[in-house]
């Protein structure tokens, strides 16, 4: 059957252009990967640190987000909860009609994005600009983002020097990198003046103070998030660790991981709108709490492990197929290893099981994960999810992809292979009529050779070599 899905796959492999950029970039940086952790040992090291502490709030998650619920609103902040992305953008619409408002700043959020924000805010007649460049430069295309760190990081740099001379003709014309950024910059710091509500991303909240930590490289997040009197934080529910000397670990794991930096240029720990006597900042914070499927992600002791997931993005860039297909070909906010475990939990193995079988099983990605995310291990629990009739799966629709003759042929191969003497007949039915079997079996074969059955199975070939079945 061809899904939309496959029909991604085939559209994507035929787009030589983006499939260039987007391997160049995943060698750069697979490349600032390695270079960053020049000490093996201490990679390791911090990758058991890392796992240790995710692992512990993901263990405690209902515990730590009542306490963080506690500090924050004892800081000043105001917690929203939102069971879906539909209830989120109701609640940022609540605080942007409250305040007034009617155009927002938009750091880079991948939660936002899963909520489907923009598109939610045009409906009601609010602008919703985004201010990170990759952002900004899918957003002048009508794209979403193809990278959970780097949004545009398949276009080059001639195709955005063409996008921003189409939207910015009155700007001088721009070739470099420099003078793309340069003029991005000029457009942006005209739109920041004057705005009254502002929106970000969180890559940490931590329960034992309240404080949001966001990292960044552009100051756009900071601008957002100090300029506006409203400031309004979207985070799903497994951020949250548990305490502020937790955070160092793990934003050395996540910059390092993801683009190869020691540091961010920006760390942002905001734990609270501006207090008397302060010059700048928000005279409102909000933080709304989105579960949208992660509650019952948590319900499964295996599975909960995706929620470890600090977004880096690593197993992205490791990842071969990813580099081949790009991001688009998901069609899914989370693209990638992490998306394939992510998004059939998500949105449910019916609409979306088909993205755990997008994966070779390399094992690239778990071989990376900063915090120890054992990828293949859960890929092969969603497809085994996917087929069965567990009643008492947590997994949204398990036994969806379950196939009566595909199931009917593995429970007969079962049975072959506990039965010897049907096992022997069938091998050696199999291979007198090897003749027989077909040369193509699309669509493996479209790609593939089909494999031969031997004339005799290796059974016979070792007892007429001497061995025995009793040795």
């Amino acid at each position: 059957m061809t899904t939309e899905f496959r029909l991604a796959i085939g559209a994507a492999l035929r787009q030589d252009r983006v499939r260039g950029n987007i391997r160049r970039a995943m060698d750069g940086l697979v490349t600032k990967r390695r270079e960053a952790f020049p000490d093996p040992q201490e990679r390791e090291s911090l990758r058991d640190e890392g796992a240790a502490i995710r692992a512990e709030s993901v263990a405690r998650l209902p515990e730590l987000l009542e306490e963080l619920e506690r500090t924050c609103t004892g800081n000043g902040i105001q917690v929203h909860w939102a069971e879906t992305g539909a209830d989120a953008n109701q609640i940022v619409l609540g605080i942007l009609r409250a305040a007034g408002a009617n155009a927002i700043l938009k750091g880079k959020s991948m939660v936002s994005e899963e909520m489907g924000l923009n598109e939610f805010l045009q409906r009601q007649g609010i602008e919703a600009l985004e201010t990170d460049l990759g952002e900004i430069i899918i957003q002048l295309a009508h794209e979403a983002p193809s990278h959970i760190i780097a949004p545009a990081i398949h276009k080059d740099r001639a195709e955005v020097a063409a996008l921003f001379r189409k939207h910015f003709p009155d700007q001088p014309p721009a070739q470099q990198i420099e003078e793309l950024t340069a003029l991005a910059r000029t457009v942006m710091r005209e739109r920041f003046r004057g705005m009254t509500a502002g929106l970000s991303g969180v890559n940490f909240a931590v329960a034992e103070t309240g404080t949001l930590c966001l990292v960044e490289n552009e100051g756009n997040g900071r601008l957002c998030t100090t300029l506006p009197d409203v400031h309004i934080a979207v985070m799903g529910i497994e951020k949250v660790v548990a305490r502020l000397d937790q955070v160092p670990t793990l934003l050395t794991l996540l910059t390092r991981s993801a683009t190869g930096q020691p540091i961010t240029t920006y760390v942002n720990m905001i734990s609270g709108p501006r207090r008397a006597g302060e010059k700048d900042g928000p005279t409102a914070v909000h933080l709304i709490l989105l579960d949208n499927g992660r509650s019952r992600i948590h319900a499964d002791p295996e599975l909960s492990a995706t929620l470890r997931c600090i977004r880096c993005a690593a197993c992205m860039n490791h990842c071969p197929v990813y580099a081949r297909l790009g991001g688009h070909a998901y069609g899914t906010v989370y693209p990638g290893p992490i998306g394939s475990i992510l998004e059939p939990q998500l949105q449910g193995l019916a609409v979306r099981g088909e993205m755990a079988e997008a994966s070779s099983l390399c094992g690239a990605c778990a071989e990376v994960c900063p915090v120890r995310i054992p990828i293949p291990r859960l890929l092969n629990r969603l497809r085994y999810e996917a087929v069965s009739t567990r009643a008492a799966s947590p997994t949204l629709g398990h036994g969806s992809r379950r196939l009566v003759v595909q199931s009917g042929i593995w429970r007969l191969w079962s049975w072959t292979c506990a039965h010897p003497r049907a096992y022997r007949a069938l091998t050696r039915l199999l291979g007198l009529l090897r003749r027989l079997q077909p040369t193509r079996l699309p669509p493996w074969t479209d790609t593939r050779e089909a494999p031969r059955l031997a004339p005799e199975s290796l059974h016979r070939q070792a007892r007429a070599a001497g061995f025995s079945d009793r040795a």
